[in-house]
């Protein structure tokens, strides 16, 4: 009697299933080197020109400016799975591809400056992310105001200071910067391309995610011409971004579910074909791995089925998507500390065994810790929630 593999009750279509496929040969890949770079702390080149190769990077790129435009569900669902092969990369490469659908979705660039970027990614692989936080003013998430700032000169800026938790940094030839404006109570947004005046601090040595490359960037005196700016706002706002709830930074939690399945996977496995001296049939068989199995499976559909129920809404009801904003916080808050939880479990049903470096779960158990550092914050999530409650009742 044979088997038939389960199929993700979450790939809804070929379509899904195609770009799910995509993302899987890559993943495998990935996993395999996954071991050395996090032993060596080192940046993973290889998987990125990969992805360059295989168009992954252009896939939240407008159509009309030659990518495929994926949808938000679309692309949690190669997020994830890039993440059961290694999450440092599909975290590092989830801040290109989510900003490249939030800047697809909002619009805030100056539409020409947009498509000329667009089509660097799609004809060169070019990556960006968005260099903000800073080791004194601290996260923008939290209201942090820039230190760096941005002196106005002839023709443009120049920019000075230093970002830290920069991901991406060793592969990144153009990024946005986010500085102070001098003699103005304003903050702006700038597109950085690399010169002398910019170095990186390899200061990246971490618990887990090691191989994110998420070095402190050096800006001395950049010069970015004025067309390169993207948007300027007052120093205490966030900047006017109708329609989108800030939704793509659900990629997130896609990555650290990514890990606990791929812990999931390991720990089930194991069970199924450990098969001690000392008991009758493989440690499957035990009530009390069963236990563990099904408190760890329960927890990964509860969160899997919150994400991609969420992002369905936000992809189909463009017109609510700022209602969302409390659910898609409470997306994270769920996955980020349920995928801890998982891996724990993998580890208690694998046992001693389940801390050797020659097993993957002790990088798994060392990467999700890193979900509670990812914006949103768990206390603010909790916070909007309780807001949203006292509004609703008089």
């Amino acid at each position: 009697m044979t088997t038939q593999k389960r199929i993700d009750p979450f790939i809804r279509n070929e379509k899904e299933a195609q770009l799910v496929d995509r993302a899987a040969k890559l993943a495998v890949r990935f996993a395999e080197r996954a071991p050395l770079h996090d032993q060596e702390g080192s940046f993973p080149f290889e998987n990125f020109k990969d992805m360059k190769d295989s168009g992954y990077v252009t896939l939240t790129v407008p159509r009309e400016y030659g990518g495929e435009e994926i949808s938000l569900y679309e692309l949690l669902l190669m997020q994830e799975q890039l993440g059961r092969g290694d999450g440092s990369t599909a975290l590092s490469i989830g801040w290109h591809m989510g900003l490249m659908l939030h800047f697809r979705t909002t619009r805030s660039w100056p539409e020409e400056l947009f498509q000329s970027f667009c089509q660097e990614v799609v004809e060169k692989g070019t990556l960006l992310n968005h260099f903000s936080t800073e080791r004194s003013s601290g996260s923008p998430s939290r209201g942090g105001i820039p230190q760096t700032t941005a002196v106005k000169t002839d023709g443009g800026w120049l920019i000075s200071g230093r970002k830290t938790f920069s991901t991406l940094s060793p592969v990144l030839d153009t990024f946005l910067v986010s500085a102070s404006m001098v003699d103005s109570n304003q903050v702006g947004d700038f597109l950085v391309r690399s010169s002398d005046r910019i170095s990186i601090d390899e200061t990246w040595n971490t618990l887990g995610m090691r191989a994110t490359g998420s070095h402190d960037v050096i800006l001395d005196e950049a010069f970015v011409p004025d067309d390169a700016m993207i948007r300027s706002y007052a120093v205490g706002q966030k900047p006017k971004e109708s329609s989108d709830a800030s939704a793509w930074l659900l990629h997130i939690p896609a990555c650290y579910l990514g890990i606990a399945h791929a812990a999931r996977d390991f720990a089930v496995s194991f069970a199924k074909n450990y098969h001690p001296a000392s008991l009758p049939s493989p440690i499957a068989d035990l009530p009390t791995v069963q236990q563990q199995i099904g408190l760890l499976e329960s927890e990964l559909l509860v969160a899997r089925h919150l994400m991609y129920a969420i992002a369905d809404r936000w992809d189909s009801d463009p017109a609510e998507r700022l209602k969302l904003i409390p659910e898609l916080g409470l997306v994270k808050y769920v996955a980020t500390n349920n995928a801890i939880s998982i891996v724990d479990k993998a580890m208690r049903i694998v046992g001693g065994a389940s801390l050797s470096r020659s097993l993957p779960l002790e990088r798994m158990y060392r990467d999700v810790r890193a979900g509670l550092h990812n914006p949103p914050m768990d206390e603010n999530v909790i916070r909007n929630l309780a807001l949203r409650a006292l509004l609703e009742i008089e």
